[in-house]
């Protein structure tokens, strides 16, 4: 559907007058929960950045500590890196999940109820 179609609910609001949509996305609590989101995302992101970025200079510049092997067994120490590296990928996937349901989705689910009010 477009912009300019009518809406199922009924019809679209007058030109100039902001949507319930465009209400919320102006409202401090909406604008405080895309920052705690930002701030989440982006402090995860980059200490998954940085501990990929340690595995892989790791492997460039420091050949025999990731050829290290671990007792008598065939597992290397670069192997057991690279596999901490999906263990950390569930990790944070867990964590954010975590998080959402905690700090994000009951301010999400206040919004969202506002705005279907008003429709």
């Amino acid at each position: 559907m477009s912009a300019t179609e009518e809406s199922p609910r009924g019809s679209a609001p007058p030109e100039g007058v902001p949507t319930p949509y465009e209400e919320m996305q102006r409202s401090p609590e909406f604008k405080a929960l895309r920052n705690r989101w930002r701030r989440y995302i982006f402090m995860m992101s980059a200490l998954f950045l940085a501990w990929f970025l340690v595995y892989v200079l790791l492997a460039d510049f420091a050949p025999g500590v990731v050829n290290t092997r671990l007792g008598e067994t065939n597992l290397t120490v670069g192997l057991v890196l690279g596999l901490l590296q999906f263990a950390s990928t569930f990790a944070i996937a867990v964590a954010y999940a975590r998080y959402a349901e905690k700090n994000l989705d009951p301010t999400a689910a206040e919004l969202r109820a506002r705005v279907e009010e008003k429709l």
